[in-house]
């Protein structure tokens, strides 16, 4: 017996992944459009510089609930031990950007995308707030490790979260083409 001839694919390399090319070039631009939005000085003094404020008081007050001492001072968390300013790039926002980027970008309905856009803010900013506090508390009893645990190990929970909660969203959040979720479509393929 012999084997079959593996037929050719069908049609070009752009008509096979339209959809998914037209993910990316979507996603792309709207990542570049967001990231070029919060750098813009009016936006960045406007919106984002008060958002950074808030997410600083949040954690202050998360921090002095949990018995720390801590006073505020603008974007400045404060305590005998220990002090830490909050500036953008620990706010959540470029997570945010990518998560809502990804969002925009997926072939979803508007009612899923803008369930999408608000429970994901709300889980980002949630991991943000632990990341904040977990690295206050770093610097007050391991303060060596404040430094990794900052560049390294924290930038990159928080945008891997971000990741995680789109990857939920788009198989939980998403209706299949011709009804259910798209887990539940998927599952009905296995």
């Amino acid at each position: 017996m012999t084997e079959p001839t593996p037929q050719p694919a069908t049609g070009s390399f752009f008509r096979r992944y339209r959809q998914e090319l037209g993910f990316l070039v979507i996603f792309v631009v709207l990542l570049g459009g967001g990231f070029t939005l919060i750098a813009w000085n009016p936006v960045n003094d406007r919106v984002i510089e008060p958002f950074t404020g808030g997410v600083a008081k949040a954690s202050g007050w998360v921090l002095a609930t949990i018995g720390q001492g801590t006073t505020m001072d603008g974007s400045i968390i404060r305590s005998p031990r220990f002090a830490v300013n909050i500036k953008n790039g620990c706010n959540g926002v470029e997570a945010m950007i990518i998560y809502f980027a990804a969002v925009l970008a997926f072939p979803a309905p508007w009612k899923s995308k803008l369930l999408g856009l608000g429970l994901g803010f709300v889980a980002i900013q949630i991991v943000n707030l632990i990341r904040v506090v977990a690295l206050f508390l770093t610097g007050v009893y391991f303060p060596k490790l404040f430094d990794s645990s900052h560049t390294v190990i924290w930038q990159t929970v928080v945008i891997l979260a971000g990741v995680l909660f789109w990857i939920i969203w788009a198989n939980r959040f998403v209706p299949a083409p011709g009804g259910g979720s798209a887990a539940e479509s998927a599952a009905g393929k296995s």
